[in-house]
């Protein structure tokens, strides 16, 4: 059989592609349903960032499809640049009449049509410098201090650009998305340990900050100030509290009618929660965890198949979608301080919504690969691979 006819006949990993789907069709119902009354009181037609999501949703798919003929070896040339590319990006939002500043916070790039959030595109970058390190320093990394350290040095030159804009949410995401994979890789627990000891006091310096010292205080106790500090939190614990088991019914929130701010962004899941109730939110919750496990199912079996590289980008991906949505989905419930960060694949949001379905391009793109080696190694070695 020839190998393009053997290709084809490769299917979707459906434990992948079904979880991804559907926390897209969730976001799109669930921005639909919180966006109307934002877009209204903007003077816009009242389905304008249902359509806007619905566009990006399939720009996002048509990035994630560019895969099926990208090579990961691609991917694993390019690395070495990816960290100082990084830096380039961010330090893009500083230059006048480039970078664009929405309350008080510099984190876009003006690129005509649309607002670009360099980060998210960040994260992907230092995700795929980090794998290509990893598989570099493979053996050093178990036994060498310095080793370990030297990736995390470099994202803290990155958290120190993130800290200027300010972005204190991603600054964190990121480091412990790195940590996360080089712990994974093999890294000694006495040196992972060290170096969460040294980054504790950066970012407890950090949250010294007035404004986000009077975010934590707020989320310490929200009703304390339920009209100032403490206003969106409160407002969106009223909205999970309204939710109940059942929620009060698709397109019913009461919250989203200009109560809690950012409905259809940041705190989404708070308006899922009102409106789908406690089995909404377990639904949520389950499509989450299938998907992450899938994708760091993968990356174990890329390690086993001898693909290390492509091993270490979808732990690093898995991570990112995992601590995000579990960060994002915390500030909703009021288990951590309020940070600016979308849910992945349900959020408003374009940046967040093209580069996580271009991860999750690359994602597939292992698998695929993985499937096609064991196809042409044999018809045994594929059955089983497929059964895992």
């Amino acid at each position: 059989m020839r190998a393009g006819r053997s290709d084809v006949q490769i299917a979707p990993d459906l434990w992948l592609l079904v979880p991804v789907l559907l926390l897209l069709a969730f976001g799109l119902i669930m921005v639909g349903s919180a966006s109307i009354a934002v877009a209204e009181r903007q003077g816009l037609g009242s389905f304008h960032y249902l359509v806007r999501h619905l566009i990006f949703i399939c720009l996002g798919l048509a990035l994630a499809s560019s895969f099926r003929v990208i090579p990961i070896a691609f991917l694993e040339r390019l690395c070495r640049p990816m960290m100082w590319l990084a830096v380039l990006m961010l330090l893009l939002v500083f230059i006048p009449g480039l970078g664009h500043t929405v309350n008080g916070s510099t984190r876009w790039i003006n690129l005509g049509i649309v607002k670009f959030q360099v980060v998210e595109a960040v994260k992907l970058m230092v995700i795929v410098y980090t794998a290509g390190y990893l598989v570099r320093k493979s053996q050093q990394i178990q036994f060498r201090f310095f080793d370990t350290l030297k990736p995390l040095l470099l994202v803290g030159l990155l958290c120190g650009i993130l800290l200027l804009q300010p972005d204190l949410g991603s600054a964190a995401v990121i480091t412990a998305v790195v940590g996360g994979m080089v712990w994974l890789a093999g890294a000694a627990w006495r040196h992972v340990a060290v170096l969460g000891m040294l980054a504790l006091p950066v970012f407890g310096f950090a949250a010294m900050e007035p404004y986000r010292l009077r975010r934590i205080v707020s989320f310490m106790d929200p009703f304390a100030d339920p009209f100032a500090s403490g206003f969106q939190l409160v407002q969106a614990l009223i909205a999970v509290g309204r939710g109940e088991v059942a929620g009060v019914g698709l397109g019913a929130s009461i919250q989203k009618l200009h109560f809690l701010p950012e409905a259809h962004t940041d705190f989404i899941f708070a308006i899922l929660a009102e409106e789908l109730g406690l089995v909404g939110v377990v639904i949520i919750l389950g499509l989450f965890m299938l998907l992450v496990t899938r994708i760091m199912t993968i990356g174990l079996m890329a390690h086993r198949a001898g693909r290390p590289f492509a091993g270490h980008l979808a732990f690093g991906i898995g991570l990112w979608i995992g601590l995000q949505a579990l960060v994002s989905i915390g500030v909703n419930l009021g288990v951590l301080p309020t940070k600016g960060l979308t849910l992945p694949l349900i959020s408003s949001g374009g940046s967040s919504m093209l580069m996580v379905c271009l991860a999750l391009g690359v994602v597939f793109r292992i698998r695929y690969e993985l499937d096609r080696s064991a196809q042409r190694s044999g018809p045994g070695v594929s059955q089983r691979r497929r059964r895992t």
